[in-house]
């Protein structure tokens, strides 16, 4: 504060020598006199004064008149006018017309004036500093009115997007030829667009008061199952998934009365209470099917009419080979047994076509019975292990069951499974490898198992081997059909069952399946 400036006009010199000694004395360092009116406006306009001080009469312009001026350049400059007793009513005037701030009489009182000055000054400040936050203010409010004119202006725009892109969306879901639904992870139906009503044959409103397992199955060999699971929720359906996709399911039209093959794919829908929510869309694969079947009935009825030819040709050759016909040459009998080996192993292909054909199309019955399995395990394993000696293989057996507990399956069947697991452990086996099989039955429930050690199965290989045509894994193809492990799956799962497989690279596998319910627990508790 002591070096504010300090304005001081008065037409005595000896008032302004004296006025500034004063000021000098009390420490200020910055004290303008100025004995002209006119030369103290000059000096201001290029000067910013903390305080002005000046005398009511002077010859050149009146102290009201320099405020005046002054007042224009500097509004919130603090102005003390010095006037004597006569000119008191004009002062008080000018207070209210001018705006200043302190008039002091002649002769003043030093302390009194050394205040006024100090208030005046701090004054000056206090308004300069408000000025400056008001102009902070009004230019915060300017930014903030343009903000919020951007803010609307924006907000105009991605609504306009959102409304195009919901319209846009409202027009993909209601004109799709798929079936779109939404639920939760109880299958409460929530949401369905127009294809999804055509496909049941119901409203969305009567859709919405149902549960997707009201109108949608799993198709199995043994008929439709719920889409529930053991959790209670519906295809065991989790956030975490990406997607889940649901095959061989079927949707019930309740107009028609019909079912409709279809593919399901759900995945998890985020929403704004964080509830578990899946969107499902829903294909019709009934002409796929169609085609799917056409295709099987020609490959059956060309398989079926190829047996024919085959097996007289195989009958022929074998005639060839007795000597039915006539004697037959060495080289001739190489050639002959080279040619039945050929049409037998053709025959057994299209032997695997069929039961192929005959398990998908669901023609093929179970024929099942009640016999020992201990017997057929020893019998698949006495037909196989020659094969397995030739290579010098440790070929074992460990069958924990009772030599007369029986089970319900299909016998022919059953063995054909257990003949190929056991033969391709022989055959994918290296010389001086071992393999191990493994029968078990327990709680009703025969647990079959074969172990090798031979290279193992590389594990994304592992979900594509049970499948159609299936041949080796991508390190190793297989000569084979590709139709025994898939026709080993149907065989099991057409018995309720299930088969898998754990392997490791170069460490070996081992294939199993599980049998439940199949042991006749009367008869082993007769003979425990």
């Amino acid at each position: 504060m002591k070096n504010a400036q300090i304005i001081l006009v008065d037409d005595e010199k000896m008032v302004t020598s004296a006025f500034k000694t004063l000021l000098k004395v009390e420490g200020y360092t910055n004290v303008n006199c100025f004995n002209s009116p006119k030369e103290a406006i000059a000096y201001i306009e290029n000067n910013i004064p903390d305080i002005i001080i000046s005398d009511f009469l002077m010859p050149e312009m009146n102290g009201l008149e320099f405020l005046t001026k002054a007042k224009e350049l500097y509004p919130e400059v603090s102005m003390i006018l010095l006037t004597g007793y006569a000119d008191k009513e004009n002062a008080i005037k000018a207070i209210n017309e001018i705006g200043l701030y302190k008039y002091i009489e002649k002769p003043w009182d030093n302390d009194d004036l050394l205040m006024n000055i100090r208030n005046g000054i701090e004054r000056s400040h206090l308004l300069s500093n408000l000025r400056d936050k008001i102009t902070e203010l009004e230019k915060a409010k300017g930014l903030l009115e343009e903000y919020s004119n951007n803010l609307e202006k924006l907000v105009a725009e991605r609504t306009k997007e959102l409304t195009i892109s919901n319209s846009k969306l409202a027009g993909i879901i209601n004109y799709c030829a798929d079936g779109i639904i939404i639920i939760d992870k109880k299958g409460n139906i929530e949401q369905a667009n127009p294809a999804c009503e055509n496909m049941t044959g119901l409203s969305e409103a009567a859709l919405k008061k149902k549960k997707f397992q009201e109108i949608a199955y799993i198709t199995t060999k043994s008929g439709n199952q719920s889409l529930d699971n053991k959790s209670g929720t519906i295809f065991g359906l989790d956030r975490d998934k990406n997607d889940v996709l649901v095959e061989n399911c079927v949707i019930v039209n309740t107009l028609g009365k019909t079912e409709i093959p279809v593919e399901i794919n759900f995945a998890a829908i985020s929403t704004e209470d964080d509830t578990e929510k899946y969107v499902g869309v829903i294909r019709d694969v009934s002409k796929q099917k169609e085609t799917e079947r056409l295709r099987d009935d020609f490959i059956a009825t060309l398989t079926h009419d190829l047996r024919t030819p085959l097996l007289a040709a195989i009958q022929t050759l074998k005639f060839f080979l007795d000597g039915s016909l006539g004697p037959v040459e060495e080289k001739q009998g190489v050639l002959l047994s080279t040619m039945l080996q050929s049409n037998e192993d053709l025959l057994g292909l299209v032997n695997a076509l069929l039961e192929v054909y005959r398990f998908e199309s669901g023609k093929l019955t179970l024929c099942k019975t009640n016999f020992p399995i201990k017997d057929l395990i020893t019998q698949c394993y006495d037909e196989l292990k020659p094969l397995a000696d030739k290579k010098n293989i440790a070929f074992k057996l460990e069958c924990d069951i009772d030599d007369k507990v029986e089970i319900l399956a299909d016998k022919a069947e059953l063995k054909r499974v257990i003949i190929n697991l056991c033969g391709n452990a022989v055959n994918y086996t290296n010389k001086d490898g071992e393999i191990q099989i493994i029968a078990k039955a327990q709680s009703g429930d025969l647990i079959f198992s074969v172990v090798d050690n031979g290279n193992g199965i590389p594990k994304e290989d592992i979900p594509h081997l049970f499948n159609r045509f299936s041949q080796g894994t991508s390190r190793k193809r297989s000569t084979g059909t590709g139709l025994g492990l898939y026709l080993s799956r149907q065989i099991v799962e057409a018995h309720g069952g299930k088969i898998w497989l754990d392997s490791k690279l170069n460490k070996g596998s081992e294939f199993t399946f599980l049998l439940t319910n199949v042991v006749n627990e009367e008869r082993q508790v007769v003979n425990g």
